[in-house]
């Protein structure tokens, strides 16, 4: 188990390994270029936790995750876990929140794409500096703080 859990905590270390990636600056990195990988980090979490508690249809499967990866959800979370935060990963939130997007999400206010994008941000920032375990620990406390881990 303590060997899987290693694995897990590195999984940017091990996907730069295999691919040849150099090291990177992360405070070069743009918000937006953060967010596009915490949202697919975030996306990834949610459906395998979606996975882990049960098989069922495809159908079935989207419902439960689109629910939880909306810009709505996310903002609620960012709003709950933001007092959670140190002031770096306050530093990371307010970065993503604040950039300049091109683009809204459909069915979402500016405000709630906003905080979404700065909390996809902050995802970014954790999963590529390999702090994965903080990352899935934000990720409970702020389904659970939300009311939003029943849905998963």
């Amino acid at each position: 188990m303590e060997e899987n859990r290693r694995n897990t905590e590195s999984v940017f270390s091990e996907i730069r390994r295999y691919f040849h990636v150099k090291d990177m600056d992360i405070r070069t990195y743009s918000p937006l270029t953060l967010a596009f990988i915490g949202d697919g980090i975030y996306d990834l979490v949610i459906r395998s936790v979606v996975v882990g508690r049960g098989n069922t249809r495809p159908g079935q499967l989207h419902s439960h995750t689109s629910h939880l990866v909306k810009a709505h959800t996310q903002s609620e979370m960012m709003e709950y876990l933001l007092p959670e935060l140190t002031e770096e990963e306050e530093n990371y939130y307010r970065r993503g929140r604040n950039a300049n997007s091109p683009t809204v999400a459909k069915n979402a206010t500016v405000g709630d794409y906003r905080r979404a994008t700065g909390f996809e941000a902050l995802m970014g920032y954790l999963y590529l500096t390999d702090q994965f375990d903080r990352l899935l620990f934000l990720v409970n406390e702020g389904l659970k703080g939300t009311g939003a881990e029943e849905a998963v």
